[in-house]
């Protein structure tokens, strides 16, 4: 991730020391911030580090909540930071909090504040009550210092060290003694029915001091904590040496008071750089090696599909017709016509090339032309803004020091790309002969966004009822509507005005006016089948990186391998391509002439793959509970199949569509 990032830094340099007068530039949110000691700071040098606290989560439940909603303590001059569009859609819910600590001053066992709840309060017995939920649940805290999360780090299998971007609220035992969750690291969390809530927490923060670099102060470059469970005898003068630990009994009897503590220490590191701080927590992801076998299994089947589209162009579908053409100059000028059919050259050219039989019929408009040039011109419009996002997250401008980026960029892409939308739509629609272009425009417009944002208000609503932070706003939800109405549709009609200004797409070949009849088909050229098996195979280069995907969305770990991500885009664009061509061509040889809608949904059902592979992703990885956290699942699940139906669809009918053409074009037809 480093070197990306780097990369991109550096790209970003020269354009900017080349064609601008400024001295320094650097990404929003990504700038390094230097701390000095209280007394030697300036305006450039701050002194005190403010701790800032994002949403909690949960692997076990979809339903994030802000840090507020937990009886937590809290900040008296509470302040949140600008969030960007991609905060806010992903729930994040940033804000200040009591704990700020002074630069290389350590802090030995400070008392936070003291939280009580009295038995005979129903409140304080629904605050706890939901305390308890959370350690159930093992929801996380998220802990922000200078943009950079506070990592638990802690070793794991082989005596791996894994850093951990958050820390849980609790633990608990359950009624048959077996300690769940983090309660297996600490032998004295062994009492039955028994939660223990982490009210302490051990910081060490490390710095690049830069004396030996030329600049004032120092940088910090790493965080981390060790939560600790501690039962302080007395508040005002807390004992964090204490090894009894802070115990909550299932059942509300009597009062209990939590003390919440924290202890700083600082370090200093010169050998971290600061471009390199995330190193050390990406690093404790071990994935490269998994990336590299996905990356080496997709090739190969690209280099088998390559082959066979290979042996096809240059093989079998030009000795067709060359076959063809030798029959046309040297045969059919020279017989009458009612012999030279019945010539068993002709017949055999004629059985050899079964896919030149219909070259009458192959540009016959589709039934439901309409709807497909909709789909063609949506995918078109999710084609282009995924391709210039994973470049973008390429060169690192969209990595995770730069929050809601990746999100941000998407959804503006998407809006200022409606003009390619109506005009692939327009142009297709024109291509088939339709002649309803109002509708045509209005429904590239609105049917496949509608759709989408239909199934997110909905799952906005489950979470606004629940409670959840990431419920969005009811003004960011008239953002978006603003942006799709306002900016969107406006340029789709624009894209439609040139696509229907432009004469229809030429053909090779003319269309007769009878429709020719299909002969019976076997089994492995019927629409249905044909349809299932050319999913697999692009499905097959792209399950390894979804794995890893997934548990970025749904097991909140961090996804920052852009890199692989765009070449398996790029192999996945590739395979669907072939595989289409190779399953149009044998339906043509077939003379099955009905290739537009086969040609979307043959490499469009790779989606129906991603979807079975999410229920199983659901049933066998996530430990999600609740109707709620499933109804969100699948919800936002069905969106993300929607959207890659598009995409892989758009790609397979285009490419069909140029093969087609291509082979039609070098053919003489009388």
């Amino acid at each position: 991730m480093r070197r990306r990032i780097e990369f991109g830094y550096w790209l970003l340099f020269f354009f900017v020391s080349r064609f601008c007068p400024c001295s320094a530039f650097y990404l929003p949110g990504l700038a390094p911030v230097s701390f000095c000691e209280v007394g030697k700071g300036d305006s450039d040098c701050q002194t005190q580090i403010e701790l800032f606290v994002n949403r909690l989560d949960s692997v076990e439940s979809v339903l994030p909540y802000e840090y507020d909603v937990f009886d937590f303590c809290k900040d008296e001059k509470e302040k949140r930071p600008s969030e960007n569009l991609g905060q806010v859609l992903f729930g994040e819910r940033i804000e200040s909090s009591p704990y700020k600590f002074n630069f290389k001053q350590d802090v030995k066992c400070k008392a936070v504040c003291t939280k009580t709840y009295k038995k005979d309060s129903q409140q304080d017995a629904t605050r706890l009550d939901f305390i308890k939920m959370g350690m159930q649940l093992n929801y996380q805290h998220h802990w922000i210092i200078d943009n950079m999360p506070v990592t638990w780090c802690y070793e794991v299998e082989d005596n791996q060290k894994y850093c951990n971007p958050g820390f849980p609220i609790g633990c608990l035992v359950t009624s048959d003694g077996r300690p769940k969750d983090a309660c297996v690291i600490n032998a004295e969390f062994n009492k039955k029915k028994t939660f223990y809530v982490f009210n302490h927490v051990d910081i060490k923060i490390f710095y690049h001091n830069g004396a030996a670099d030329g600049w004032a102060g120092a940088r910090l470059v790493a965080a981390t904590l060790e939560p600790k469970s501690i039962n302080h005898a007395d508040e005002k003068t807390p004992n964090c040496e204490s090894t009894a630990p802070m115990e909550v009994p299932s059942q509300f009897n009597n009062d209990v008071s939590i003390v919440y503590t924290y202890s700083v220490t600082f370090e200093e590191n010169n050998l971290i750089k600061w471009a390199s701080r995330w190193d050390y927590i990406l690093v404790s992801m071990p994935h490269t090696n998994i990336q590299w076998f996905s990356i080496m299994n997709s090739l190969v089947i690209v280099l088998f599909l390559s082959g066979m589209v290979a042996m096809i162009m240059l093989r079998t579908l030009h000795k067709d017709i060359a076959r063809y053409n030798q029959v046309d100059q040297e045969n059919l000028i020279k017989l009458p016509s009612t012999k030279a059919k019945s010539t068993p050259f002709y017949e055999d050219a004629q059985e050899e090339s079964g896919w030149k039989q219909v070259h009458g019929d192959v540009f016959r408009p589709p039934r439901k032309g309409m709807l497909l040039s909709i789909f063609l011109g949506q995918g078109t419009q999710i084609f282009i803004m995924t391709f210039i996002t994973l470049f973008l997250a390429c060169l690192g401008f969209l990595s995770p020091a730069n929050r809601g980026a990746l999100m941000t960029c998407a959804v503006v892409l998407w809006v200022l790309l409606g003009t390619p939308a109506g005009y692939v739509s327009a142009r297709l629609y024109k291509t088939f002969g339709g002649e309803k272009w109002k509708t045509n425009v209005l429904l590239t417009a609105l049917l496949c966004p509608g759709i989408v944002f239909a199934d997110f208000f909905l799952m906005n609503l489950i979470l606004w009822v629940e409670g959840s932070s990431a419920a969005i706003p009811f003004g960011t939800l008239v953002a978006i509507l603003a942006l799709w109405f306002g900016i969107s549709v406006p340029l789709t009609f624009i894209g439609a005005y040139f696509g229907f200004k432009k004469p229809a797409i030429e053909q090779p070949v003319r269309t007769n006016q009878i429709p020719r009849q299909i002969p019976e088909q076997s089994f492995f050229t019927k629409p249905i089948p044909g349809i299932v098996m050319g999913g697999i195979l692009p499905f097959g280069c792209i399950f390894i990186q979804l794995f890893f995907i997934l548990n970025s969305i749904w097991s909140h770990q961090m996804y920052y391998m852009f890199g692989f991500l765009f070449l398996v885009f790029i192999i996945l664009l590739i395979t669907c391509s072939e595989a289409t061509i190779l399953l149009c061509y044998f339906h043509l040889c077939a003379e099955d002439y009905h290739w537009w809608w086969r040609s979307f949904l043959t490499s469009g059902f790779t989606a129906v793959y991603l979807f079975i592979y999410a229920v199983h992703y659901f049933f066998s990885k996530l430990q999600i509970i609740g109707a709620a956290s499933t109804f969100l699942y699948f919800g936002y699940t069905m969106i993300m199949v929607l959207i890659f139906f598009l995409f892989t669809g758009t790609i397979g009918f285009f490419a069909c569509f140029w093969f087609v053409n291509k082979i039609y074009s070098v053919v003489k037809v009388d």
